[in-house]
């Protein structure tokens, strides 16, 4: 272009000096040299952002064009039609043909100045045509990069007396969809706190749109949390709270957390007051958070892991089957309608309305015990109250404490956390009044009254008579009706004291971190964990866990220590873990192994669950459970393939079948394997849970679900899968950032259920697990000392000994009031054996108080420490619960088991694996209750220890000289000896 230009205005200077005569010729090409305006800015730093590059640009290319066709107007119209000889010609300035441009670009031709010559409208002509296409696209573009320059750059105003708050980082149409829809629904039509998103880039057309939505909630201001310049705009000294947005499936997690750290960082030098929320995606840098000076838990600041939560919640499904769907289901909000088909449908959709809520408990209920209280709730208030917030210490612990034992007693304005579907009905246990409401059992009765005075109670059981006979449905007339609550409890604790077997640990004899939160041994090297698939018959492991791991030498960790600790928390003792096998690349868990060498009974056998021989090897046919982990982020072009490796390892160990053994009738599972006809064997399914990071993937695991019937065309909160428990996505975990804002309690409630029991309090405990062991037995038994989430069968344990139990009430009161154990939920058979083959079992959150009981169902709940689940004087060694899915053999490949004798991989003595010779059980003696008991020591030779507590067997000597104790290890999923 600049050659163009010169060669049309340089050669004509010249000539005009010899000719003695000056033309106007083409100098006002000189106009398109406007074009290099933009660089010359740039050069002279006069334009720097991206905006005002673009804009000079555009205004370069219009004036340069009207610049210049004002100069071919010009020197026509003056000149006239060669051909004529200028006698058109007309005296017009260069001004005027400015003018006639402008007026002929706007299309609206005034008609005062117009072009009289042929050349000059013939140049107008196509002049015409050419300026509709060229400014109908610059000239709006200018208009709307000035216009956004203001619109989202102008600093928030605060208004005096409206709350706002400031959310930054991942501002994108989905994060921006799933906060608004969460953090809304809370306090449906009663929100008055504004949200002003800081976003980096300004939003694009569709988040426009979903902000003009949101107009009455929502503004946007374009900047980064890490200028000081702009979080002065959005004045985050005056906002409630910052929340940080976290991309769970970018490519590169680490730098992820790392620019989300700085956010904060550059939050608290600015302001060390505000509160901020912040999501995190790997485990390992949370470190980096409390050490920031004005971090500070109690005014609010609070960490969101994803990984710890997800793999938490991945654990505990491990433990406990279905607990990883009953725990989800409390966090999670349906608000679409369906429809169900089936009445095991309704069920669990009547429980997903039930959600974890706090409140203020009533200073009337100071002095009392926790299961008092939370038995006064059920029954009068009809609330579940399941823990409470505890101000003091109390065997070493503090906070949070899930059902804590009577010992504790409560204080007044005792924070307690309710399973129930609304504020309204938890209000009631503020509300309560002993003197207004002693003798009313209807909960709608149960409000605000005008008492002034309250009555300090120090014995409660003299002043709150809550009767057995009170609820019809919780009891029968034959039981004891005149009997006060304190006398009942009194009269229960003697019952429990002839059931209840009190594990009391020998010093040394459990080896824990420093906190006594969870299992602690020697750094082990990795050499002696790994695994040979030739050498199976070294390690076939029973009743274990096995996961699949996906990941080489180069991907993002994800955290396993985070899956570990739960399976080894302290509130289970050594005989009760689970042997864990990892399934992955061996440069992969490598590089894991450096967080994992301080747990005992891990394993790690390379290979990939994507090939049936790895599989057999890690003898998956006898484990409690096999847990597929989603593979990291990887930047692929579709959402639908970040789970393609977790499906097809899914579809690869669904389609593996185990038959159960003729043999052994001795074995007390035997006869539900077999209906009593030999030639119709049956066979089960390999118990699985699968973490799916995409949940519209539910539709390639829905088909293994073995149902006819389900929800159709539902996400994955109503799939089959999830309410098997079969089925885990972290999606949910994108809500907790509302519910920290307005209840950070939540929170530490679910990292405590989710974690095995480690608090924020306790947290930093981890980072010095690692240093040594306890040496003291006290601080052993105050960091273990807490509740454990576990199933127990009401016909196999010791809940059978309550009466009646027709209801969920009467368990509920029985199990509370005789051993302290708090029912939560049901895990309930789908239907009957012949239309559910498999014996799939769904979630029941929290039953209504009447709700009836089958003989086949399983409670969740929370039990103490050493309180044994299994009658001591039974004859019987059947196992509390078997969630085992069996249908008929059918003409299809099946794995037979091998029957040989077991192998312990581990020494328990030495605790070094054994490579040529056998573990040979020696029992142990130890002092229980003052007196001795024989206890075989936990060996993969036995048929493995359940997790909830050792069957405790009595044998009798046939010459009566001595009883002996022997636990029954026999899991629920375990099915040979």
């Amino acid at each position: 272009m600049n050659s163009i230009v010169d060669i049309f205005t340089i050669p004509p200077t010249f000539i005009s000096y010899y000719l003695k005569s000056n033309w106007l010729g083409l100098r006002f090409l000189r106009a398109l040299r406007l074009l290099e305006l933009p660089q010359i800015l740039q050069i002279l730093q006069a334009i720097r952002t991206s905006s005002s590059v673009k804009f000079s640009k555009l205004l370069s290319i219009v004036l340069s064009t009207w610049f210049t066709a004002a100069g071919f107007i010009h020197l026509v119209e003056n000149s006239g039609d060669p051909w004529l000889k200028g006698r058109n010609s007309q005296n017009i300035s260069y001004f005027e043909s400015i003018y006639l441009v402008m007026a002929t670009t706007s299309t609206v031709g005034f008609g005062d100045v117009v072009a009289k010559t042929s050349l000059g409208r013939t140049f107008i002509m196509f002049f015409t045509l050419g300026s509709l296409i060229l400014f109908a696209n610059y000239v709006p573009e200018m208009v709307e990069i000035f216009a956004n320059k203001r619109k989202y750059t102008s600093p928030y105003e605060v208004v005096k007396g409206k709350k706002f708050i400031v959310v930054c980082g991942n501002i994108t149409v989905d994060s921006v969809t799933a906060f608004l829809r969460n953090f809304l629904r809370h306090k449906s039509g009663q929100i008055n706190i504004e949200i002003v998103f800081l976003g980096e880039v300004p939003p694009s057309l569709e988040l426009e749109t979903l902000f003009k939505c949101y107009m009455a909630y929502t503004t946007f201001v374009s900047g980064s949390a890490l200028k000081w310049e702009d979080l002065r705009r959005v004045a985050v000294e005056s906002a409630e709270a910052c929340l940080i947005i976290a991309n769970p499936l970018c490519s590169d997690s680490h730098a992820e957390d790392t620019s989300n750290i700085m956010r904060v960082l550059s939050i608290k030098n600015y302001n060390p007051n505000t509160r901020v929320i912040i999501q995190i995606l790997q485990s390992h840098n949370k470190v980096f958070l409390p050490k920031i000076p004005s971090w500070n838990c109690t005014t609010g600041d609070n960490i969101i892991c994803f990984a710890e939560l997800k793999l938490g919640f991945m654990a505990q499904g491990c433990l406990v089957p279905g607990l990883c769907t009953f725990l989800t289901t409390l966090f999670i909000e349906q608000n679409k309608k369906v429809f169900p088909k089936q009445p095991w449908q309704k069920h669990f959709l009547n429980g997903l309305k039930n959600k974890i809520l706090t409140q203020r408990l009533s200073d009337d209920f100071a002095g009392m015990s926790f299961p008092e209280v939370s038995r006064l709730c059920f029954v009068k208030m009809g609330l579940m109250l399941i823990a409470i917030e505890h101000k003091s210490l109390f065997r070493g612990c503090c906070g949070l404490m899930l059902n804590p034992p009577a010992e504790v007693k409560l204080r007044k304005n005792t924070l307690g956390f309710f399973i129930a579907e609304s504020s309204k009905e938890v209000i009631r246990a503020a509300f309560y009044c002993a003197k207004c409401h002693g003798d009313v059992f209807i909960p709608e009765l149960i409000g605000k009254c005008n008492c002034k005075t309250k009555i300090q109670r120090h014995f409660p059981g003299t002043t709150i008579l809550v009767k057995r006979g009170s609820m019809r449905e919780f009891s029968d007339s034959t039981q004891s009706d005149d009997l006060p609550f304190g006398q009942e409890r009194l009269m229960s604790n003697v019952s429990f004291a002839t059931r209840a077997f009190l594990y009391e640990p020998e010093p040394g004899c459990d080896q824990l971190d420093d906190s006594g939160m969870f299992h602690w041994c020697r750094a082990i090297a990795l050499d002696r964990v790994i695994l040979k698939r030739m050498d199976k018959s070294k390690h076939e492991f029973r009743n274990h866990v096995v996961a699949c791991v996906f990941g080489d030498a180069h991907s993002t960790l994800m955290g396993l220590r985070n899956f570990v600790i739960p399976l080894r928390a302290s509130s289970y003792t050594r005989q009760e873990l689970k042997d864990i096998v990892f399934i992955g690349s061996l440069d992969y868990l490598k590089r894991e192994w450096v967080f994992l060498r301080n747990f005992p009974q891990i394993y790690i056998l390379p290979g990939s669950a994507l090939f049936p021989e790895d599989l057999r090897a890690a003898n998956i046919e006898e484990c409690s459970m096999c847990a597929v982990l989603s593979s990291s982020s990887k930047a692929l072009s579709s959402p639908a393939l970040v789970d393609t490796e977790t499906i097809m390892a899914t579809l690869n160990i669904g389609s593996l079948r185990v038959i159960c053994a003729p043999h052994m009738p001795e074995e007390p599972w035997t006869s539900e394997c077999f209906t009593g006809f030999p030639e119709k064997p049956k066979f089960r399914r390999i118990p699985i849970l699968t973490e799916l990071k995409n949940p519209s993937n539910i539709h390639y695991i829905e088909q293994l679900s073995g149902l006819d019937e389900s929800f159709s065309g539902t996400n994955l909160h109503l799939s089959t899968s999830f309410s098997t428990g079969t089925v885990f996505s972290g999606s949910f975990l994108d809500s907790l950032l509302a519910t920290a804002f307005y209840n950070y309690h939540v929170l530490e409630l679910l990292q405590m259920l989710v974690t095995g029991g480690i608090s924020s309090q306790l947290e930093h405990f981890l980072d010095k697990s690692f240093c040594g062991l306890t040496h003291s037995c006290t601080s052993v038994v105050s960091g273990r000392a807490r509740c454990k989430l576990g199933l127990l069968s009401l016909n196999q344990t010791i809940l059978s000994d309550i009466e009646p139990r027709k209801t969920f009430g009467q368990v509920f009161c029985g199990s509370l009031d005789n051993f302290g154990i708090l029912c939560l939920g049901l895990y309930r058979m789908i239907d009957e054996e012949e239309n559910n083959p498999e014996e799939k079992r769904f979630v029941i959150t929290r039953p209504p108080n009447n709700f009836k009981l089958l003989p086949s169902d399983l409670v969740f709940c929370a039990i103490p420490y050493g309180t044994s689940c299994y009658k001591m004087d039974g004859t019987s060694s059947q196992s509390p619960y078997e969630i085992i899915n069996m249908v008929p053999l059918a003409s299809e490949t099946v794995t037979e088991i091998n029957y040989s004798p077991m192998v312990d991989p581990v020494n328990q003595t030495t605790k070094q694996p054994l490579t040529t010779s056998l573990h040979h059980l020696q029992p142990k003696t130890i002092s229980v209750s003052g007196s001795k008991q024989t206890v075989l020591p936990h060996s993969s030779k036995m048929p493995p220890q359940p997790r909830l507590g050792a069957t405790e067997t009595v044998k009798e000597n046939e010459k009566g000289k001595m009883k002996e104790t022997t636990e029954e290890n026999a899991p629920a999923s375990s099915k040979s000896n």
